[in-house]
This record gives C-alpha cells, sequence and structure tokens, in this order.
C-alpha cells in the first residue's frame, strides 16, 4: 500500500491535547454508562449537541430527532469537504463487564460494538479541527456526521443520506473498533472491507397432528430442521464458493409438546454475501431454496426477506489519504493490512453515494489474551484509541486538499 504522506517526519498540527483527551475518555465513559438503541438515542445527541455548541459550532439535529450534522468552518458552497462519521447507538445486549466504574446503568442495553468510542473520535477530532479553523489553519471545511441507528436494518446511514448530509461532501472516512489489532494502529483495506447483511424470517405452517400418524399431516419439526440445515447447504453448491453467500441462523421455534405435531415453525436469521453482485441476486436464490426443501415435507412458507446493507468497499485513494495521515502521526509501523469481514456496516449507504474508506481502529490492549469480540457483552477498549483516532482524522481533513 502506497503512502500519500510527503515526509515521514513531516509534522501536522492537530495532536490531542491531553486536557481534552481526558474530557474525551470521560465523555465516551458517560455514554457508555448510558446506551440507548438506534432511533432512540435522545440523550446521546443532546450530549453532542451540548458539547459542539459549547465550541462556538452549530449542529443540526437529524429529522428524526436523533443524531446530528455539523459543520466545522464554512462552506463556499463548491469545494467538496471531508466528512468525518461516527454512530451513535447500542445493541439491545446486557453489559457483563466486571470492575469498571463506567459499566452501563441500563439493563439490557450495551455499548458492546464500540460506538460510544466512534463517536467520541469525530466529536474530538470536531473540535481539535474547530480550534485550528479559528487559527485559520483548516484547508477547507470539514463535516460531522453523528449517525444513529446503524445496528437496525437497514441502517440509519441510509436516512442520514435521504436528509442531506453528503450534500457538499466529496469524500467520507469512518472508523470501527477491531479488537483484533493493538490499539495505536490501525488496519486498512483496499476494496470490500465488510459484508452484505440481509435478514430472513420464515414461517412454515401445517394442519399439525399426532406424532404417532406423521404420514397422515405435515411433519413441521423435520421440516423445519431440514430448512436450517439443507437451504445453507443447498446455496453453497448454487453460487460460486468465492462470493461467500452464508445463511446463518439465530432462531429456531416450534412446537409445545412431544407428542404433537405443531401447526407452525419459525426461523429467523441473516444471509450474508462477501460480493456485491451476489448479494443482488441473493433473494432470489434464497426464495428458490426454502421452497424447494419446504416443498418435499408439504409445508407451506411465508419468507419476510429484509434488505439489509452491501458490503463497505474502500476507495483507493481515500485509503491512501488514511494511509498517509496515519504514518505522520504514528509511523507506518502502525498500519497493518486487514481481511474482509462477514460483518454488516451501514457505512455502505454513503459509499454507495460519494467515494470513501472505513478503517479498523485498534483497540486491544497490550498484553490483552481475554479474545474479546464484538457484540459481546463484556466488550471493552482500551480508551487511548481514541487519541489515535482524533489524530487519524485530524491529519486526514489537514491532508485532504
Amino acid at each position: 500500500m502506497k503512502s500519500r504522506a510527503p515526509h515521514a517526519e513531516a509534522v501536522l498540527p492537530g495532536a490531542l491535547p491531553d486536557d481534552l483527551r481526558a474530557e474525551l475518555i470521560a465523555f465516551r465513559r458517560d455514554l457508555h454508562m448510558h446506551p440507548e438503541l438506534g432511533n432512540q438515542e435522545f440523550r446521546t445527541t443532546a450530549a453532542i449537541k451540548a458539547r459542539l455548541e459549547k465550541a462556538g459550532l452549530e449542529p443540526q439535529v437529524l429529522p428524526g430527532g436523533t443524531g446530528l450534522v455539523c459543520d466545522v468552518g464554512e462552506w463556499d458552497g463548491v469545494t467538496p469537504m471531508l466528512a468525518l462519521r461516527g454512530d451513535i447507538d447500542a445493541l439491545p445486549i446486557p453489559d457483563t463487564k466486571a470492575g469498571v466504574s463506567y459499566r452501563s446503568t441500563v439493563p439490557d442495553r450495551a455499548h458492546a460494538c464500540g460506538h460510544d468510542v466512534h463517536t467520541s473520535c469525530v466529536l474530538g477530532a470536531g473540535l481539535v479541527l474547530s480550534d485550528l479553523d479559528r487559527q485559520g489553519l483548516l484547508p477547507r471545511p470539514v463535516r460531522l456526521i453523528f449517525q444513529p441507528a446503524e445496528e437496525v436494518l437497514p441502517g440509519g446511514a441510509a436516512d442520514a443520506v435521504a436528509a442531506g448530509v453528503l450534500e457538499g461532501v466529496g469524500r467520507i472516512i469512518g472508523v470501527h473498533c477491531d479488537p483484533k489489532v493493538d490499539v495505536g494502529k490501525i488496519g486498512l483495506r483496499i476494496g470490500p472491507i465488510t459484508s452484505a447483511c440481509d435478514r430472513l424470517e420464515i414461517s412454515l405452517d401445517g394442519p399439525g397432528g399426532h406424532t404417532a400418524r406423521p404420514h397422515l399431516t405435515t411433519d413441521l419439526v423435520t421440516a423445519a430442521a431440514r430448512v436450517a440445515t439443507d437451504v445453507p447447504a443447498l446455496l453453497a453448491r448454487r453460487v460460486d464458493a468465492r462470493a461467500g453467500l452464508a445463511v446463518t441462523w439465530g432462531r429456531l421455534q416450534t412446537g409445545h409438546a412431544p407428542n404433537v405435531i405443531p401447526q407452525h415453525a419459525e426461523l429467523s436469521g441473516t444471509v450474508r454475501c462477501l460480493d456485491l453482485e451476489s448479494w443482488r441476486q441473493a433473494p432470489d436464490l434464497v426464495h428458490a431454496a426454502i421452497d424447494e426443501v419446504a416443498g418435499m415435507y408439504r409445508a407451506k412458507t411465508v419468507i419476510d426477506y429484509v434488505r439489509g446493507v452491501p458490503p463497505v468497499v474502500n476507495e483507493a485513494e481515500t485509503i491512501g489519504l488514511l494511509d498517509a495521515a496515519m504514518t505522520i502521526r504514528r509511523g507506518s509501523y502502525a498500519i497493518e493490512d486487514t481481511e474482509q469481514s462477514l460483518g454488516g456496516e451501514d457505512f455502505s449507504w454513503y459509499l454507495e453515494k460519494i467515494p470513501g474508506a472505513m478503517a479498523r481502529l485498534g483497540v486491544r490492549a497490550p498484553g490483552d489474551t481475554r479474545g474479546l469480540d464484538l457484540h459481546r457483552g463484556n466488550f471493552d477498549v482500551d480508551e487511548e484509541a481514541i487519541t489515535v483516532g482524533v489524530e487519524l482524522f485530524t491529519a486526514a481533513a489537514l491532508l485532504d486538499v
């Protein structure tokens, strides 16, 4: 990967001051203690808005009542801006961490994906860039996007785009916490870095009956079990293996008694795909496979295939910008190549409109062997990652000229 940094020894303004660093850690911990689900982030929105206004900025709440957009510097109506995106919502799972003062205070709600960190990085970058703008050191305006509902398919990014957050924006960047990458480093990749992700809900129905006479009815439990096992296997033989099309179930529910064949069964899961073209074909392929398998057992099907998000496809020039920014801030040793994951991210909706890229932000503490992962109740980060994210964003803003 070729760096765009002019000189490794170059010094850029925009380093994070110690007092602001401490404030951002406290801000992140406050968000962590008060997690809010997608489109319900009213407290979070108010906290971000208050801090931006304190800095003399003019944030605008998005039409849904949560999330904000805020420009740093005055846009001339012509020059394309760089946008920094942070997502603000949490997950509907309990916080199981022990021994930390900032554990979630809300039952069954947790910032277990690092959105509190993403938000703090964008907020911190905005505050630093605002100070540079007052000094005449910001080469062009920067737009801050604090986006709600990333975890709610098809993602709050689609609503943000519809609300006009990309008007005047020529490029967008973001970060996502990665507990497999050491703090102080970022992971970069040109091309797809996440996968497409859709949601699948299936209802199977039959007349029901006695388990002594399955031949006289629809054996719905067997039909549901075969759909669960055979549909993924069937799809694996109908799609190029390089597309990575995978159906994975999260819920299978049917029946109430051991000697009664039920009348109804439900399956819920996700459809993930590495390849954009295969993602476009996925609904028809999945429908056909389900109907084929269920039909062998005379089960009637109702399929709710909910479109989610396409893959995040990083643009090469923007990856070069992030590479240059990190090289100047931390040196080339702080950059590592990263793989495409099967996780979904609604940042992809921005990249359907304009160039941009997402970096993986290292959050693993030195010597941490716990194997923490996203979307788990014990997820936590080394908060030095906030400093890294702020300085990455501010350097990118100064280099994007």
